[in-house]
């Protein structure tokens, strides 16, 4: 867990890692196993499974947890955020980094930036540099030429992200200045050169 991610999502982040590997374990485990997969402090965990029970997603016996009904649908949610992510990646990156990606970002997109996700799957198109472009204009993301580190979950945390709108405002010689979801960015140009887009208006 980076410690730029806000603390106020911290714990929901936690919860949904935790939906996500009870979905893929789908069976009863013990917290000690949470533990070891869940790169947290012991109490923000403890804390997340208290929440989780509360909303009555998962089932505990003694020291074991499993979802319940409620807990699997949304466990599924998520689990299949994180795939089409992942298989979206594996056209670029590694099978590793793909993953890695994926699980940063399972955690930020709405249902429409997947569905944005989905449908640049079946483009035969590669992005263009976003410095490319003309100022002005609205362009979806196709991708983040940086690995899954710190200034990749810091951009995603943004909101710029792969499936979602930018507008590039304008050019200084090395700052670049982009709208995403109302707000406005100022950009290292090194950073922006990296954010591929689609070549034309078309998504």
């Amino acid at each position: 867990m980076n410690n730029i991610t806000k603390e106020s999502d911290v714990l929901r982040i936690v919860k949904e890692d935790i939906l996500r590997f009870l979905g893929e374990r789908n069976r009863e485990v013990s917290i000690d196993i949470i533990k070891d997969e869940i790169k947290v402090i012991f109490s923000l965990i403890f804390e997340a499974i208290g929440e989780l029970e509360k909303e009555e997603l998962i089932d505990s016996h003694k020291d074991f947890y499993q979802l319940n009904e409620k807990g699997k649908t949304k466990a599924r949610d998520i689990l299949r955020k994180h795939q089409v992510f992942e298989d979206y990646f594996k056209k670029t990156r590694s099978e590793r980094e793909a993953h890695e990606i994926a699980h940063i970002l399972e955690h930020y997109v709405s249902r429409e930036v997947t569905n944005n996700i989905i449908k640049l799957s079946t483009f035969q198109k590669d992005g263009v540099p976003l410095t490319d472009i003309e100022g002005g204009d609205k362009r979806l993301i196709t991708d983040i030429m940086i690995s899954a580190d710190t200034m990749f979950e810091r951009l995603v945390s943004m909101g710029i992200l792969p499936g979602e709108d930018i507008i590039l405002i304008s050019r200084l010689p090395n700052v670049v200045i982009v709208n995403v979801g109302n707000k406005k960015y100022a950009l290292d140009k090194d950073i922006a050169n990296k954010i591929k887009v689609l070549k034309d208006e078309e998504s």
